[in-house]
């Protein structure tokens, strides 16, 4: 369970530094938010997705656990199979090259899973009232996440 709350802290800490750092990359000639996305999104999504898929496939049972979700579904292997594609696609756009358009792609696919992913965490605390740390913050951890990411996606926006 260790690695769990280690991989937990990881996640904020790398999010918070993608944040960090990409600001930091965005304004550092005038503002550029193609570069600070850049940065942003692969960190962020290896950082959140990344994680989420080892821990569902290699510490399934003790992850199910600490969420207080059922141990041993298939599904949860096809949840952290989907996650960790997310996270490769990711490092691929960006290693590749592939511009802004498919990063922009990857992104919207991750933040579509992680919103709906935080409705049925907040569902979850309120139905079955399961109170787990990864119930009460997904939601607003979700939208906090969401509202770090508008300005920049906006002014790439702009730029089409």
């Amino acid at each position: 369970m260790k690695i769990l709350k280690f991989f937990d802290i990881f996640r904020i800490v790398a999010v918070s530094a993608a944040f960090y750092f990409g600001y930091q990359i965005g304004f550092e000639k005038g503002y550029d938010p193609e570069s600070q996305l850049h940065f942003m999104i692969p960190v962020i999504i290896v950082a959140i997705a990344g994680l989420s898929g080892i821990e569902g496939l290699f510490f399934g049972k003790q992850a199910a656990t600490l969420k207080g979700y059922e141990t041993g579904s298939n599904y949860q292997k096809q949840s952290a199979i989907a996650l960790l594609s997310y996270a490769v696609i990711a490092l691929v756009v960006t290693v590749l090259n592939w511009g802004i358009k498919a990063e922009l792609t990857i992104l919207f696919v991750f933040i579509f899973f992680f919103f709906f992913s935080g409705i049925n965490h907040a569902m979850d605390a309120i139905k079955r009232k399961n109170y787990k740390w990864q119930n009460i913050n997904r939601p607003f951890i979700t939208l906090i996440l969401i509202a770090g990411l508008i300005y920049p996606v906006y002014k790439v926006f702009q730029t089409f």
